[in-house]
């Protein structure tokens, strides 16, 4: 049917365009005037207001206009079908990648209090000696505008033979902490902004507190196992690993959430190569690559297991009206969960073999 609604329109008007020589033609009374809303539907009848079941009007135009009920009916248009808009999806507040940068800073504050290189008696000539206890030791012994390895030592530095034979465990933890000068707590902090309050956003504190953690237990424990394969004793510390586990859970974002991204190719270039040269940096002479590449292997599979987000199109069921009738999709890609469970798997077995392996845990034999 075709209806015309007009604004202002007298009754007298309507009854004279419905009946017979009232002065217009056919197309004169279908024409919707400039005002006028023209509701369509699947069939249409040849005059106006044949609807309902009745018939043409009648061509008496003493009879004089409808009833005011039928006219209202006739009036009246059909329910819009419902739509669906949840609300936009709001950013979460960032706090504890700030946390965790005041948190270094101020214990490489501490390490240097405690250092207090003008007190060795073996390093006379330090560097700024206007910053008194502040002041870095010798170039020649630290580059990077630091304190001594004996200071990073007791405050909390990683050094497998403590870790192994004196039970000092905590050590995988507290050398996230510390860093070995200057320019490596810059680097690391500028890293730390950049990446990290973007993921907090996105996935909230709890997810990236233990990526953070997960991840940089990784690279204490890859780090540990490699001061056994080598001869000269070493200390190790920074937020390296951690760092890079961050890009790591990035990359496996990136694959695992595959539908919400336009430019997927763009964005997996661009991570690559950012991912490339940061590891290309871990072969520099007194860096630990090893911590690197445990903490982004560590984080890459965390990535999969904590940073999973609905696919394209998905909508929750409490935005959803009760008279929908249209097909829904579910939360979550199979291969979702599959990616998931797989790199679940693969962080208990790694764990448990980087933990036997730095204790030197027999293998179980003879097994049932």
């Amino acid at each position: 049917m075709i209806q015309q609604r007009c604004r202002g329109r007298r009754e007298e008007d309507v009854n004279t365009s419905l009946a017979p020589g009232g002065g217009r033609t056919t197309e004169e009374q279908f024409a919707a005037p400039p005002r006028c809303k023209t509701l369509t539907s699947r069939r249409a009848s040849t005059f106006p207001v044949a609807e309902m079941g009745k018939g043409p009007p009648s061509s008496d135009v003493e009879k004089g206009p409808p009833e005011r009920g039928l006219e209202k009916r006739h009036q009246r248009s059909r329910p819009p079908p419902p739509q669906i808009c949840p609300p936009p999806e709001k950013p979460w507040f960032s706090w504890l990648v700030p946390l965790m940068f005041l948190i270094n800073v101020i214990m490489f504050i501490v390490t240097m209090y405690y250092n207090n290189c003008p007190s060795q008696e073996e390093h006379p000539k330090c560097v700024l000696p206007f910053l008194g206890r502040f002041s870095f030791q010798p170039i020649k012994e630290n580059y990077l505008l630091g304190p001594s390895m004996n200071t990073l030592t007791k405050l909390g530095a990683l050094f497998r033979n403590l870790v192994v034979e004196e039970g000092q465990g905590w050590r995988l933890v507290t050398c996230m902490w510390l860093h070995v000068g200057l320019v490596h707590l810059l680097v690391n902090m500028i890293s730390l902004l950049f990446i990290g309050i973007r993921l907090e956003q996105e996935f909230g504190f709890i997810r990236i507190g233990l990526l953070y953690l997960l991840a940089g237990l990784g690279g204490s424990l890859a780090s540990a196992i490699h001061q056994r394969q080598i001869e000269e004793l070493q200390v190790s510390v920074g937020a390296s690993g951690a760092l890079f586990g961050l890009l790591g859970a990035m990359l496996s974002e990136l694959f695992t959430n595959w539908t919400i991204y336009t430019r997927k190719c763009i964005a997996l270039l661009i991570l690559v190569v950012v991912i490339s040269l940061n590891l290309a940096l871990g072969f520099i002479p007194r860096v630990d690559s090893s911590a690197h590449i445990g903490g982004f292997l560590a984080g890459f599979f965390v990535g999969f297991v904590i940073l999973v987000r609905p696919q394209f199109g998905y909508v929750n069921r409490k935005y959803i009206p009760t008279s929908y009738k249209g097909q829904l999709k579910s939360r979550h890609k199979w291969y979702q969960y599959v990616l998931g469970i797989t790199a679940a798997i693969i962080l208990v077995l790694g764990y448990t073999y980087a933990f036997g392996k730095l204790y030197d845990v027999p293998p179980m034999k003879n097994l049932p």
